[in-house]
């Protein structure tokens, strides 16, 4: 038979502390020591304690003064604290580091207004001791069933929970809260240790034919271990010592697995293994020393270390190390920017190194330092930047005398201002606060002078993508580049390492006096190539675009016949230029404007003028429509006009009269007459 005996089994941290601490007490005590509670959930470990003097009360008047003492790991609400003072004793903490900071964590968001969730069992003492340093107000739940009946009576709660519950659990629990109300604060308070020793029970419970449970019945903790391992092994056994072992020998198991509570002591682990090993009568190749001995891990300052993010204050960041006692990293050592905000920059589950700096028993924690280990690191990148011409980004800080300051993991690098950009700056702030590209070009550790250079970067960058582009260019290639600089004659724009030119005459349809009026420094465009030379290193570029011509498919727009309106844009002696739309005119010739011959176009029309004229022939490839507007509506001179309706006048009197006129005028004058010769 094959005994697996878990690496996380017994004692953790907090446990481990308790239990020394009374011993030690026990050892030098001139006065009573009593414990508030059992110190830890163990029958056999109080009942050792017991034996050598320590009293387990439950009642501050129990009491007797002067005398000692302990709290239990468990914790206990303030209010204890300040009755065993007000009594005159003196009180030894001996509550689990782990609890001590969520004791601290619920009175602080308890303080802010926030409504506290503790996820764990109401009846066990260290949720009532939580429970007190939040005013005993928490709602405390175990199941969904707990969490549906609570009534959404603020907008933000606060999320414990109990160091020994299940991560399953707490999952489900807190997705459920997290939708019942508007702003959840979650704290992923579950014991690492605690964790850690679930996860591997479970494990090892899925590969063996037999699971033993070492622990107090009383041990919330052990009960969980011996769910979890009942889930995956049929034959899971729960033992609080070496006399409840069931026999196991004959019944053909291979391998057996051993695992055992927080508040189980190595003892009675041996003790239990051993009495396994003597009852199967089998020599095993398992040595308990060596294997429990493996199974505690240390750490040493100045070790580097990876964990994973479980939570953080506005103080603190708490890593999960693997082991049995978490990390703590203060703020002012994780990062150097000072406006460096937790809530927006860290993400809990989040794997970061860090240096070991102390390991803190009186605590329970392990001192932690990122940034230390952040600038370790990038000395190492610095030098290799420098020794093997490697490109490494730092953020640039401040504009100093000459140039800029980077920063690299605490290390200030200069950079000279000449060095900043291959191309002048004029502006240096504009780069404070960006992250850049350099390389180190002078390297001095005994003196902490670095140097660096983004301009080489630029350079070789530049000149891979030249080396690129003349390779792969062609009439017709678009390119997406940037505008460097405006002439009279038109804009440089870089396609990739390269310059092309942009004529002024191509950057618009229309007439334009200076580039500035369509393009300015910086603006990034898409260009066609239109023609290059390789040698002279030479690119002419194209901007328009057809479909911004006015005359792109002017034909459809435009024919012969028809009647058009436009406006008279220049007067030349051989006829008007009239604009039909902006960037299409059009030309009537002298001898199209009046029925009657002008001497120039200026005698009967001025710039400005609105005209009607027809489409008597249309070139469209070549941009020319020529107009009439004396066949829609001519224009003639004043003077011609009067001189054309004199002469209609004297052609009207000239004219001969009609046979009806005739007879008319007869018979008047016959009238006439016949009466003037009766006067007569």
């Amino acid at each position: 038979m094959e005994i697996i005996l878990a690496k996380s089994a017994g004692f953790c941290f907090g446990v481990s502390k308790a239990v020394g601490v009374v011993q030690e007490l026990l050892r030098d005590r001139k006065s009573p020591l009593y414990t508030f509670g059992p110190i830890i959930h163990n029958e056999q470990v109080v009942n050792e304690l017991a034996a050598m003097g320590a009293k387990v009360v439950e009642d501050v008047n129990r009491i007797d003064v002067p005398g000692w003492v302990v709290i239990r790991a468990h914790g206990v609400p303030p209010e204890i604290y300040r009755e065993i003072e007000k009594k005159g004793s003196q009180v030894v903490d001996a509550t689990c580091p782990y609890v001590k900071k969520i004791h601290k964590l619920v009175k602080t968001k308890y303080e802010e207004g926030y409504k506290v969730i503790i996820i764990g069992d109401a009846d066990h003492p260290e949720i009532k001791g939580i429970n007190g340093w939040c005013g005993n107000s928490a709602f405390i739940v175990d199941s969904l069933e707990d969490v549906e009946k609570i009534e959404c009576c603020r907008e933000k709660v606060c999320v414990v929970a109990q160091t020994t519950s299940e991560r399953e659990k707490w999952e489900k629990l807190i997705d459920v809260i997290e939708k019942k109300f508007k702003k959840v604060e979650k704290f992923d308070t579950i014991c690492n240790a605690t964790a850690e020793r679930q996860k591997e029970a479970a494990e090892i419970s899925s590969r063996v034919d037999a699971m033993i449970v070492i622990g107090g019945k009383s041990s919330s903790n052990t009960r969980k271990l011996h769910q979890i391992c009942s889930r995956y092994c049929r034959n899971t056994y729960w033992v609080e010592d070496p006399a409840d072992l069931p026999f196991l020998g004959g019944k053909g198991l291979g391998r057996v697995g051993v695992t055992a509570g927080a508040s189980t002591p190595d003892w009675i682990i041996k003790e239990v293994v051993r009495r396994m090993e003597d009852l199967n009568k089998e020599e095993q190749d398992l040595n308990f020393k060596e294997a429990f001995e493996e199974s505690i891990v240390t750490l040493r300052a100045g070790d580097a270390v990876k964990g994973k993010i479980i939570g953080f204050s506005g103080s603190e960041v708490y890593i999960d190390l693997g082991y049995k006692s978490d990390g703590v990293i203060p703020l002012e050592e994780f990062s150097d920017e000072h406006d460096f905000d937790p809530g927006k920059s860290l993400k809990v589950g989040e794997e970061i190194e860090a240096y070991v700096i102390k390991v803190n028993d009186a605590e329970g924690h392990v001192l932690l330092s990122k940034k230390r280990l952040d600038a370790a690191k990038a000395l190492d990148r610095i030098k290799d930047s420098y020794e093997n011409k490697t490109p490494i980004s730092v953020k640039i800080k401040e504009v100093v005398k000459g140039g800029v300051v980077g920063v690299l993991g605490g290390y200030q690098i200069f950079i000279p201002a000449s060095q900043l950009s291959d191309r002048y700056v004029s502006d240096l702030n504009k780069y404070v606060g960006t992250v850049e590209t350099i390389r180190i070009t002078e390297y001095n550790g005994p003196r902490r002078k670095y140097v660096g250079s983004r301009r080489v970067i630029l350079e070789e960058e530049k000149a891979r993508a030249e080396e690129r582009l003349w390779e792969e260019i062609e009439v017709g290639k678009k390119y997406a580049g940037t505008v460097t600089s405006l002439t009279n004659f038109g804009a440089f724009v870089d396609i990739g390492g390269v310059d092309g030119l942009i004529h002024i005459s191509e950057l618009s349809w229309g007439r334009i006096k200076h580039p500035s009026e369509v393009l300015k420094v910086g603006d990034r465009v898409e260009v066609t190539v239109l023609e290059f030379d390789r040698e002279k290193k030479r690119i002419s570029l194209g901007y328009r675009k057809n479909e911004d011509n006015p005359w792109y498919r002017a034909e459809e727009r435009y024919k012969v016949g028809d009647i058009v309106k436009g406006r008279v844009v220049r007067l030349v002696p051989f006829g008007a230029f009239v604009e039909l739309e902006k960037g299409v005119d059009g030309l009537v010739h002298i001898s199209q404007i009046s029925n009657f011959r002008i001497a120039k176009p200026s005698d009967v029309l001025e710039t400005g003028q609105e005209v009607e004229a027809k489409i008597v022939e249309a070139d469209i490839p070549n941009k020319k429509i020529a107009l009439s507007i004396k066949e829609v509506n001519p224009i003639d001179p004043e003077d011609k006009k009067a001189e054309k309706e004199e002469a209609e006048s004297k052609e009207e009197d000239d004219a001969p009269l009609s046979h009806s006129e005739d007879m008319s005028l007869s018979i008047g004058e016959i009238t006439g007459l016949k009466t003037g010769d009766e006067e007569k």
